[in-house]
């Protein structure tokens, strides 16, 4: 049996150089004892570690990812400090626009100085006609938008208000509306209060109706009760505050007039609703516009559903804001407007005074009556009218005065006041200069030395 076996060191390797030739008869020859192994025999192969690969690409990952992170906080907290520069300067934005409009409280910015200065007030003024299909009546208001305080008014005018038409005769609003139509009344307001009234709306009760019905109704404080059709039927519309009408009831309010009751209170009535309305309009131009276009009315030219729904929807912001009021236009007694309405209506909300004639324009002259003799009134009147002026009734005095007078407010309408007394036979000395009526530029008060 063979020994243990030997250490590998004492191992042979075979070797090409080791083979011995073959013995006769083709046996191989027994091999004799070689030489061990040498160490310069061996080749050593360093492999990679695949654990150390390993650990440095975990590292360099780790470190990549802690750098990203420090990037994306670094990125956050700049675009905090953008956006923070940002929401500061729109604030700022935002007020100093407020404050430069005049629309902070207590703050009054340079353009609401410049406007109040007046003059260079730019308005937008709408007429607007309410009439009653049933009775025929009708009440009249303008929608006043003034872009440059961005403030509006509903400036309603009374019926009796006394309006001057093309051949110089005068007439009152109510039936210069129904006798007249729209646009002579139009003309005839603007030579009246000196503004620019550019288009008319016609407002028939169903329109106004179907108006509320369509911006979902309104809410209202109401000052009276409003009976029913019929005898013994539910109030249409009870007194109070905050009440809720649909598009019947805010008809039957905006038209309701008590027995023995000033047509004042129905027109204001009327502004009540016009302004109720205005806030439940869209405040967007297309938006109004299709609310326009719902009610299938057919506008008197030159406004256009278009023109309306823009000028409604920038009332209606106004009006959703607080940035809009209803105010009357004082008139006399006598149909006239008072010198204060001329100041604080006709100048402040509809821009400027009471519009004043040119040099070359036909003058308006008005005319009252002091003499004790009615029929003196309309003597005056033919010899103005033939004369080329424009004849505005000033009323009646009740008591009689002995000599008469004419009057002009402005130095350039002293000459036409004296060719006035000349057309009145009356003597040079009765014209001199100082306030008359506010809707016309030479006032004549007709004395008993007036002999027409």
């Amino acid at each position: 049996q063979d020994g243990p076996p030997r250490p590998p060191a004492q191992r042979r390797a075979p070797s090409a150089d080791m083979a011995e030739p073959e013995a006769a008869g083709g046996a191989p020859a027994p091999s004799s004892a070689g030489p061990e192994y040498q160490t310069e025999q061996f080749s050593f192969i360093e492999e990679p570690d695949e654990d150390s690969e390993d650990v440095i690409d975990w590292l360099k990952f780790t470190e990549s990812r802690t750098e990203r992170r420090e990037e994306a906080k670094r990125r956050g907290r700049s675009r905090i400090v953008a956006l923070s520069v940002v929401l500061a300067l729109l604030v700022a934005g935002g007020v100093g626009y407020l404050w430069w409009a005049g629309k902070l409280p207590g703050l009054a910015g340079p353009d609401t100085g410049k406007a109040a200065a007046g003059g260079g007030q730019k308005r937008d003024v709408l007429v607007v006609h309410l009439r009653d299909t049933r009775t025929g009546n009708s009440s009249t208001a303008l929608l006043v938008d003034n872009e440059t305080t961005h403030k509006g008014t509903t400036v309603l005018l009374p019926n009796s208000l006394v309006v001057s038409k093309d051949d110089g005769t005068t007439t009152t609003l109510a039936k210069s509306v129904k006798d007249d139509g729209a646009e002579p009344t139009r003309d005839s307001l603007n030579s009246l209060l000196g503004a620019d009234l550019k288009a008319t709306w016609r407002l028939d009760t169903p329109y106004l109706e179907n108006l509320v019905e369509t911006v979902g109704g309104i809410t209202l404080d109401t000052d009276a009760t409003v009976p029913g059709a019929k005898k013994g039927a539910s109030p249409v519309v009870k007194q109070g505050r905050a009440q809720d009408l649909n598009g019947q009831a805010a008809v039957a309010y905006a038209t309701y007039r008590a027995a023995g009751e000033n047509q004042i209170r129905q027109l204001q009535r009327f502004g009540q609703v016009m302004q109720a309305t205005l806030k439940k309009v869209s405040s967007d131009a297309d938006g109004a516009t299709a609310t326009v276009k719902t009610l299938l009315q057919v506008l008197d030219p030159p406004l256009t559903e278009a023109q309306l729904g823009s000028s409604l929807a920038q009332r209606a912001e106004l009006a959703k804001t607080g940035a809009y009021r209803t105010t009357l236009l004082p008139v006399q007694t006598n149909g006239t407007l008072s010198p204060t309405a001329a100041a604080s209506v006709v100048k402040d909300v509809l821009g400027g005074t009471v519009k004043k004639a040119a040099p070359d324009a036909t003058a308006r002259v008005a005319v009252r009556n002091a003499t004790g003799n009615a029929r003196a009134t309309g003597k005056a009147q033919v010899a103005l009218v033939n004369g080329g002026y424009s004849f505005v009734d000033d009323g009646t005095d009740s008591a009689a005065r002995t000599t008469s007078q004419v009057t002009y407010a402005d130095a350039a309408q002293k000459a036409k006041a004296v060719e006035v007394a000349k057309t009145l036979g009356l003597p040079a000395g009765a014209v001199k200069q100082a306030k008359g009526a506010g809707n016309a530029d030479v006032t004549v008060v007709l004395g008993q030395d007036y002999k027409g």
